[in-house]
């Protein structure tokens, strides 16, 4: 008996030096790694958060090794929580819309007339996120505006190759929209909506469904700092932003191989442009160009891009991130003139601030009506932090507000 108390102290100890170290680690990797503007909100706490991620992301790391189960595995575990408890104001149930699995918010309380229905599309850089991940978030939007929300659980990379994601969500969405009113939703009255490649997605089914001759279009698009393009990755907030957390620069176009089974010897090829030919230079450059930003987002630097020799061999690797299902901004203009009502959420400190802003102007010269909310002193990923605990961020929880105004204006 004391043997085994002595062996299970020792490698008690073991773990509680090896943790130390990893933390140790983690701390060293984001201070020399990370960089955190003075206007970011509670930078501090950002920089916790940061390396609570190093950590989960070095430890799935051991364990492949070791064989336990794969890092990106490990990774959705930690990410993925349970479902919450039932929730006293909405009827929570798990279905399936042709195979694709949802989860549906109904609020509990009677109404007079039919409600209006979200399709909440996650993200996770396509590998990650799940509709537990996002429970909390649905669950707001369906209490604070009074709407049925449906979240998709679409298949994630590499598992499931793409276009897999896109096709499930509008699967989802096409499902939702003709079987609406057995949920009490109008019709009419369908918001396709999504946060990092979730407004992705949320931007390239809507263009499908407005694509559809005979479909009822739907009311508006939710995009929530959204990746649209895959041209220039070196526009005025991916310099300025490039080591903020929790989205740097390379981890966006390193999750865009990743997605695309690309080999990621090409990533600073593609970082640098040489993937873009002539060709897709001159058509896309009406949209995808830093003049078309305004020079506020500018004053934090910015420097013009030296042109770059073009690669065949890279183009090759990385056209398809040129196709619309993944780069929602190079839609044509007969498609885009068609979209709904948008509301667009961008992010100072984002790396994708800048996409935003480009579908924003793009969509305004189209004649879309825009409705932009801009967090001044937020960052990638900050509306999952509305109710975080101690980790919470209070300009997640006024973004999740605007959102839920902007839902009721409908």
């Amino acid at each position: 008996m004391e043997l085994v108390y002595f062996l299970f102290t020792i490698a008690a100890e073991i773990l509680i030096v090896s943790f130390t170290l990893v933390a140790a680690w983690a701390i060293y990797y984001d201070l020399s790694n990370s960089e955190i503007p003075p206007g970011v909100e509670q930078p501090g706490k950002l920089r916790i958060l940061h390396c609570l991620m190093v950590i989960v992301c070095f430890l799935g790391k051991i364990f492949e090794r070791l064989g336990f189960c794969s890092e990106i595995n490990f990774i959705r575990y930690t990410q993925d929580g349970k479902s919450l408890q039932e929730d006293p104001k909405l009827f929570i149930k798990d279905l399936q819309f042709e195979e694709v699995p949802v989860r549906v918010y109904q609020p509990r309380a009677p109404s007079v007339c039919r409600r209006r229905g979200i399709i909440y599309l996650h993200g996770g850089g396509w590998m990650f996120g799940s509709i537990n991940s996002y429970d909390r978030v649905c669950r707001y939007f369906a209490r604070e505006s009074e709407s049925v929300v449906v979240s998709v659980g679409y298949r994630l990379a590499p598992e499931h190759k793409y276009p897999s994601q896109f096709r499930d969500c509008l699967t989802a969405s096409v499902h939702f929209m003709r079987t609406a009113e057995d949920y009490g939703v109008d019709s009419a009255c369908v918001i396709i909506s999504g946060d990092s490649v979730g407004g992705t997605l949320a931007a390239v089914v809507c263009q499908a469904l407005v694509s559809r001759p005979n479909f009822p279009k739907p009311l508006a698009q939710i995009l929530i700092y959204p990746g649209l393009q895959a041209i220039d990755f070196y526009l005025p907030s991916y310099q300025q932003n490039c080591a903020v957390p929790l989205l740097y620069r390379e981890h966006v176009i390193g999750c865009c191989l990743k997605y695309l089974e690309k080999d990621f010897s090409v990533l600073e090829n593609v970082m640098e442009g040489t993937h873009v030919p002539l060709d897709v230079k001159q058509k896309c450059g009406r949209w995808v160009n830093p003049d078309n930003i305004p020079e506020e987002f500018k004053a934090r630097g910015y420097k013009p891009h030296l042109p770059t020799s073009y690669s065949d061999e890279v183009y090759e690797a990385a056209k398809v991130a040129f196709e619309t299902t993944f780069s929602p901004l190079l839609a044509e203009e007969s498609i885009v003139s068609q979209l709904p009502l948008s509301y667009i959420l961008t992010c100072e400190y984002d790396v994708l601030r800048d996409d935003g802003l480009l579908y924003k102007k793009r969509l305004e010269d189209s004649g879309v009506p825009v409705t932009w909310y801009h967090v001044k002193d937020g960052f990638h990923g900050v509306i999952s932090l509305f109710d975080f605990g101690i980790l919470s961020f209070r300009s997640g929880k006024k973004a999740m507000d605007d959102i839920v105004n902007f839902l009721k204006s409908l």
